[in-house]
């Protein structure tokens, strides 16, 4: 390994700096105390900017939220949200009619397309301890010509995400969850059907990675040789990647077409893996739009305050599922799915 293999190195914010055909990634992790009975925080929200509470203090945030956390009814277009929940649940609802409830490795895959108005709130259920919530928020960009598709609501259920173990010599373990690609024969679930992700020649992969103190891995190589990669290395103590060695965490870019080795330190360190072709087309944003030109994100806006992307079905604009409902999900033709 040489220090050829590493293309660019940034710091790690909020969000985290994404390369096409990613938008951005927000890395949340919030402590959040035992709930009250309206599945909010059970302490004094005295001091926030309630709405728009994004400072962290006391080791959470409400973010949109005024009395459960989370992100209220709002609209997408023009691009894919995924959804990695690490700890703690988040409760969907969409104006597809869509809802769910999902958490602790489930992954929720949304294809905005031509619109759509979703919230996503994080139920405080527990009463008797804290609630800690951990997720990760990707969005992926759509090509123009798919800019305007049906919108398309998937789960990706903890139990159905392949997993992958491999061992050093030394008998230490780095485990892969496979949200998105492949590793040998372990495939993830299909992303949405006009996704980037589904094309076969994108070479899109969303992987998490967790390497046992001093394990050594070698990522393999990506098969397009246009393909970009990137390795968020997120938690733990230090750690190399192709030859240098990071001791703060950081957004590693690394060369896609080759073999990468990763050596852990003396703690327990945890990557997330983005990869995949660039679409390489423009890129206009403005908010929750995201699109190819100014006029778009104008048309946009207009037809969003004509529409409101079909309208909002329920009864508030932050709803949450009932304290004693388990993880399950609504789709839009009307099947549930109900998880243990």
């Amino acid at each position: 390994m040489s220090d050829d293999l590493v293309l660019d190195v940034k710091a790690l914010g909020f969000p985290w700096d994404t390369i096409d055909p990613f938008l951005f990634c927000v890395h949340h992790d919030d402590a959040y105390p035992a709930g009250n009975e309206r599945l909010g925080p059970a302490v004094s929200l005295a001091g926030r900017h309630l709405g728009q509470d994004f400072a962290g203090l006391d080791g959470f945030r409400m973010y949109h939220g005024t009395e459960v956390p989370g992100f209220p009814a709002h609209p997408h277009r023009g691009f894919e949200t995924v959804t990695i929940v690490r700890r703690g649940l988040i409760d969907h609802s969409d104006s597809l009619g869509a809802a769910a409830r999902f958490g602790g490795g489930d992954t929720q895959w949304l294809t905005t397309g031509r619109g759509v108005v979703h919230s996503e709130m994080f139920p405080l259920l527990r009463r008797d301890a804290g609630n800690p919530l951990e997720l990760f928020q990707i969005w992926l960009n759509l090509p123009a010509e798919d800019k305007m598709v049906d919108p398309h609501f998937a789960m990706l259920w903890n139990e159905r995400i392949p997993r992958r173990t491999f061992l050093d010599r030394e008998g230490r373990a780095t485990e892969v969850a496979i949200v998105a690609g492949a590793i040998d024969d372990a495939r993830a679930p299909a992303p949405p059907p006009r996704s980037w992700a589904a094309r076969p020649d994108t070479d899109v992969a969303i992987w998490t990675i967790e390497l046992a103190p001093h394990a050594r891995w070698t990522a393999p190589p990506a098969i397009g040789p246009s393909t970009r990669r990137t390795l968020y290395f997120f938690e733990g103590e230090s750690l190399t990647i192709g030859g240098p060695l990071f001791q703060s965490h950081a957004a590693v870019e690394v060369v896609a077409g080759a073999p990468v080795e990763i050596v852990n330190g003396e703690r327990p360190s945890e990557l997330l893996m983005l990869q995949g072709r660039p679409i390489g087309q423009p890129v206009v944003q403005y908010g929750p739009f995201v699109m190819s030109s100014p006029e778009q994100i104008q048309q946009a806006m207009l037809d969003y305050r004509r529409t409101r992307f079909g309208g909002w079905p329920w009864p508030s604009d932050a709803p949450t599922h009932p304290r004693e409902r388990g993880r399950f999900a609504r789709h839009v033709d009307g099947r549930v799915e109900e998880m243990p």
